[in-house]
């Protein structure tokens, strides 16, 4: 962010239809052209240090409290580090019920993100009239398709609260396992919702897919700029949620880390901190930094796996890369990613539930403090996340640190909110659709900043555009 007066700045205050608070500044030489553009995370959560000198075993249920609408990525990556530091590995059974939460978190938080946050935008246009581009305006014009949606984010929500006895926030994930075993009653209730839920994602895909050539201009232009991609596979090369070990390639393909364990993430990721946001920029330690940017999230866990290693998935990643190529880079492909891969999520919950020791009453190892420190990686719904803990003789956590998802997109959003600025923002006329564009590439990588409620088409708006001496040249509210 610049303070010179010589230079003209637009602020979208705040990033709407995203699960936080943010804004975005773009700045403009005195041509008028964009010479920069920045995403700044205003909020300030401090997790990391709430948490010390607190009992290890109360992480998972104190880290679900980050996120409201990704808790169960904490909940499990929490219980991981834990299970480490007491030196136990939980129960086959609680292993596949931990997976199979996971999953209904993906499918739910996949949902929103696809048909709730970006689909407006999509089906009505980025030009369109924003008293219609939300949810509501799709239950007027395209109910199915808001329907599916609707429906789609119910089923996984719903499979979270018969796991864990709560929609939001459950504690059902604990360090050894879970805290209780899957019964019959509830296996049977979660797989006859699952052909819906699988019918409803297939909806989507069919018309993404028939809709695809209509945004040709969007996906030359929306966070394009080469990076490499990181995320969780499995020893054969499967995309994995819940184990595997970590693979970073480049924009290319070529492998820049591969068979990384979980518990070495430090030997491939570092962190800085940047003075115009509260959110840190990962990067790969390989390349250096600002240089080893890097993406996650299902675009990336679609290009670095071979295979999503569910048979109807596999055949839409197969069409994908037929569609995009091999190793797709444009960010506006999160969202096509992230319907593959909810199908994918749906196909491998079956999977699971067909398990004849799904219902074992196993599932839960205890031990006592056993190691220092403890690393716990999975993926969430936007990407790699990694919790790392150090505790005292007596249990008590003396550090904390957390990998986050977005952290990871940050320097790839910024570059991506640069990009489509310079594209599309004009100096001497603000329009709604040209500033919404910004916008949507950040909707692309769905970030998760503190996942607060949200106003449909209710946003507070405001935005000035002001000359070299502070007048006042155009301004918009809504």
């Amino acid at each position: 962010m610049t303070n010179e007066i010589t230079t003209r700045r637009i602020v979208i205050d705040p990033v709407t239809r995203i699960e936080g608070h943010s804004k975005i500044t773009i700045t403009l030489d005195e041509a008028g052209e964009v010479a920069n553009a920045r995403f700044h995370v205003t909020q300030f959560r401090g997790f990391e240090r709430m948490v010390h000198g607190r009992p290890v075993h109360e992480m998972p249920s104190l880290m679900a409290r980050i996120c409201g609408i990704c808790p169960v990525s904490h909940l499990i990556a929490a219980s991981k580090a834990v299970d480490a530091i007491m030196a136990v590995t939980p129960p086959p059974a609680a292993l596949r019920l931990r997976r199979l939460m996971n999953l209904a978190q993906i499918v739910q938080s996949h949902a929103l993100s696809f048909f709730h946050l970006s689909s407006p935008d999509l089906l009505f246009g980025f030009d369109a009239d924003p008293a219609k581009r939300h949810l509501y305006g799709l239950l007027a014009e395209h109910p199915q398709f808001a329907r599916d949606g609707i429906a789609l984010r119910r089923f996984g929500q719903h499979v979270i609260e018969l796991l864990g006895g709560k929609r939001i926030h459950p504690a059902w994930i604990v360090p050894g396992g879970v805290a209780s075993p899957l019964t019959a009653e509830v296996r049977d209730e979660i797989a006859g919702g699952l052909p819906e839920a699988i019918e409803s994602v297939v909806r989507a895909l069919d018309w993404y897919k028939a809709s695809l050539a209509g945004w040709a201009e969007e996906e030359a232009v929306w966070g394009t700029t080469p990076t490499a991609f990181l995320g969780l596979v499995t020893p054969d090369g499967e995309v994995e949620h819940y184990d595997g070990v970590l693979r970073a390639i480049g924009p290319d393909g070529t492998v820049i880390h591969d068979e990384i364990a979980p518990d070495d993430v430090e030997r491939c990721v570092g962190e800085a901190v940047e003075p115009w946001s509260y959110l840190k920029s990962s990067y790969l330690t390989a390349l250096g930094h600002p240089e080893g940017i890097y993406r996650v999230g299902p675009l990336a866990r679609l290009n670095i796996a071979d295979r999503m290693g569910t048979p109807r998935a596999d055949e839409e990643l197969a069409e994908l890369r037929e569609r995009l190529g091999r190793y797709p880079s444009s960010s506006f492909h999160y969202h096509y990613t992230r319907l593959v891969e909810t199908l994918s999520c749906l196909e491998r919950m079956a999977h699971l539930l067909q398990h004849p020791e799904v219902t074992d009453v196993r599932v839960r190892a205890t031990a006592g403090i056993n190691r220092a420190e403890g690393v716990g990686v999975a993926e969430a719904p936007r990407g790699t996340l990694m919790h790392h803990y150090v505790v005292d003789d007596g249990g008590l956590v003396q550090h904390a640190n957390l990998i986050i998802a977005t952290g990871q997109n940050n320097l790839a959003m910024n570059a991506g909110v640069k990009q489509v600025a310079q594209r599309y923002v004009r100096a001497d006329r603000l329009t709604e659709g040209m500033l919404n564009r910004v916008e949507a590439v950040i909707r692309c990588y769905d970030p998760c900043l503190s996942c607060s409620t949200h106003a449909v088409g209710e946003m507070p708006f405001h935005v000035q555009l002001r000359g070299p001496a502070g007048e006042v040249l155009d301004e918009l509210v809504r």
